[in-house]
């Protein structure tokens, strides 16, 4: 246990700095948490170090994880060293009007846009990493590519028992028909929130027929690839890389009257979305959504709960597992389009919560 001011040294993936090297991370002050990174995973989220998000370097990357409290800082009441917790980009501070509104989870308290626009400092205006006698940045309030990582007490969720409350993003209706245009891990993660909500027909649309296995396997009656369709393929190609006009289509693909268009995932920059006024005219809603409409530090360990209780399953959506030291490989199969992994620091290969593996993803 570490003293609030000390230093441990740890194996941390920075970006634009040195690659896989050893860090500094410090508790430094109040309402701060050490959190050994036990668990962690990937996604095409990191693809920041491409420029297609904003971040400032050099950084240490990566915002999903599940670990145990190392240290605390002053102040800190909601966690203590050795409970299991969950590092989460979106603080939650329970107490502004955001936070106490039920359909709110961006918090007001503190500045959602320092975690997602990558201005790479805690709450306090301080990074907590340095390399070589140098700082590195924080990425998205987490950067949970590390050993060991140093978080604000409102962004970390303590695993609990309580179930969680009905909430969903799309409010998906019992016997609805839901599609979900690709078949990543947030895709397949979407089919089974329709499939718990009650869709009787769920579609997935992928350029990838190789998803469709694990598409099927959560529940989707139907997946079709666009290669099958009559367009030319360069237009195929295109839209289903990231083009707005994907986007447009899917969202126009809903029931004209009182379907429900979501756009969830990290957008490209500079895309704009343009329709016909008349579909929304007729009732239908178009609508986006961050972390699922959920608040991070309550709904997190609900949804575990869920896990636990075997309401959906993580195995189906977890491709490859890796050591930490392996984190360039694992990192390389998105590239490569594999669908999702998971990284398991070398110090803890069997990851347990509860008495059950966690991939948290």
């Amino acid at each position: 246990l570490r003293r609030a001011g000390s230093t441990l040294h740890c194996g941390t993936w920075a970006s634009h700095c040195c690659g896989f090297s050893c860090c500094g991370a410090q508790v430094l002050g109040a309402q701060a948490s050490v959190v050994v990174a036990c668990s962690l995973g990937s996604c095409g989220s990191r693809h920041m170090t491409k420029g297609a998000i904003v971040s400032k370097f050099p950084v240490t990357v990566g915002h999903e994880a599940t670990g145990v409290v190392e240290s605390i800082g002053e102040g800190v009441t909601m966690v203590k060293p050795g409970v299991t917790v969950i590092p989460v980009f979106l603080p939650q501070c329970r107490e502004c009007k955001a936070c106490r509104d039920p359909d709110g989870n961006l918090c007001v308290t503190f500045d959602v846009s320092n975690s997602i626009t990558g201005h790479g400092v805690l709450a306090d205006g301080t990074t907590r990493f340095t390399c070589r006698g140098k700082p590195v940045y924080h990425f998205m309030s987490t950067s949970t590519f590390t050993e060991y990582t140093v978080v604000d007490e409102t962004s970390v969720a303590k695993i609990d028992d309580e179930a969680h409350p009905e909430k969903v993003s799309s409010r998906v209706t019992r016997g609805s028909t839901c599609v979900a245009f690709g078949l990543g891990r947030v895709g397949l993660l979407v089919i089974m929130g329709c499939k718990s909500a009650g869709a009787s027909r769920i579609i997935g649309i992928d350029l990838n027929k190789d998803k469709f296995e694990k598409a099927v396997a959560v529940r989707a009656i139907k997946c079709i690839s666009p290669k099958d369709s009559t367009k030319p393929i360069n237009e195929v190609l295109s839209e289903m890389t990231g083009e707005a006009s994907l986007v447009i289509d899917a969202l126009a693909s809903c029931s004209m009257n009182y379907g429900v268009g979501v756009v969830v995932g990290a957008p490209l920059s500079a895309k704009m979305l343009t329709y016909d006024p008349v579909l929304l005219c007729a009732g239908c809603t178009r609508k986006g959504c961050v972390f699922g409409g959920w608040e991070s530090r309550d709904d997190v360990p609900k949804l575990v709960t869920d896990f636990l209780e075997k309401k959906f399953d993580l195995d189906q959506v977890t491709t490859h597992v890796f050591p930490f030291k392996q984190i360039n490989e694992a990192w390389g199969c998105i590239y490569l389009f594999k669908l999702v992994f998971l990284v398991s620091s070398d110090k803890y290969p069997e990851v347990e919560l509860l008495g059950h593996r966690v991939a948290l993803l």
